[in-house]
């Protein structure tokens, strides 16, 4: 199916934006509190990962409500696993919800990926074959988590090491159809296009040319490391550990050239920096944004 007739269709009855403002956000990190409450630096917007801010009390959700009087905040979950075969975990949709009615975050977002199977839960996000079976999977999943969290998701392209021999969509026009029928919004990761295009052998300008662009409430950047695989050849790995890289940076700038403004957060989630390098992270993202992607060959 083409992604551009897909969206042709009635626009969804939630709005396509899920109120995050177009500007730079960044990962919080409880080891940068102190600096970002004492600094009230100009950052659009906080991402937390929902399954850090379970627990009952204590300063994690201390710290997360001094955030939440200042910054819109993006929540990101890790473990609802959209993707799995077996039914959503309903004490997991009932703990999300909990973090939502009680910080009213501005955004929601989770993965096209699977990270559960019968009760065993994996500390990884997994891929899935883009066939009908998955699609119809995957929308009933999302539609029960829009349903039980009473509001819009932004769900995320995954990254990819090697591609399924068996595909009937390509992967831009399977998130259209998704959020075609279930009204969702999407969340464009471009450090994932990178990491996926390198690995697979695939154009990621032309990847970003196809996506639905119209449904994209939040756009990621992080770093990736770089390995040898088995042939000698280079993989990618979707590290979140380092700067964002500079092919990176090119892409991202080529998709905001051609949209406009989006709100854009830099992730970092492991070696964790000093907060300035993180900042300093931040500064880049905002002035791609205020220049309209600068000299960004387009789209």
């Amino acid at each position: 199916m083409n992604a551009h007739a897909a969206l042709d269709a009635p626009a969804p009855a939630l709005a396509p934006r899920a109120g995050l403002p177009a500007r730079a956000g960044v990962s919080f990190k409880p080891a940068h509190f102190a600096a970002i409450m004492g600094e009230d630096p100009a950052i659009g917007f906080f991402e937390i990962h929902a399954e850090n801010y379970m627990g009952a009390g204590g300063p994690p959700l201390r710290m997360l409500a001094a955030l939440a009087e200042r910054w819109p905040l993006s929540l990101h979950g890790v473990g609802l696993s959209i993707g799995g075969e077996g039914p959503l975990d309903r004490a997991h949709l009932a703990r999300l919800r909990a973090l939502i009615d009680g910080f009213a975050p501005a955004a929601f977002s989770e993965h096209l990926a699977w990270s559960s199977h019968d009760g065993v839960y994996y500390n990884d996000l997994l891929p899935l074959p883009y066939t009908g079976a998955t699609l119809a999977r995957v929308c009933e999943h999302v539609d029960q988590a829009q349903d039980a969290l009473g509001r819009r998701l932004l769900l995320e392209n995954p990254t990819a090491y090697v591609a399924f021999e068996q595909a009937d969509w390509a992967e831009t026009d399977f998130l259209a159809e998704i959020a075609r029928r279930t009204g969702c919004g999407l969340l464009l990761d471009v450090a994932n296009v990178h990491v996926s295009a390198v690995n697979q052998g695939f154009d990621p300008m032309a990847y970003l040319a196809a996506f639905p662009v119209g449904l994209v409430g939040e756009v990621h950047l992080a770093g990736h490391a770089v390995e040898t695989d088995e042939n000698g050849g280079r993989l990618l790995i979707d590290a979140h550990d380092r700067p964002v890289a500079a092919a990176v940076w090119a892409l991202y700038a080529a998709l905001i050239a051609r949209v406009g403004p989006l709100p854009t957060l830099v992730e970092w989630d492991a070696d964790i920096p000093d907060w300035p390098i993180l900042r300093a992270e931040a500064e880049a993202v905002e002035h791609v944004l205020a220049t309209g992607g600068g000299h960004a060959c387009a789209l």
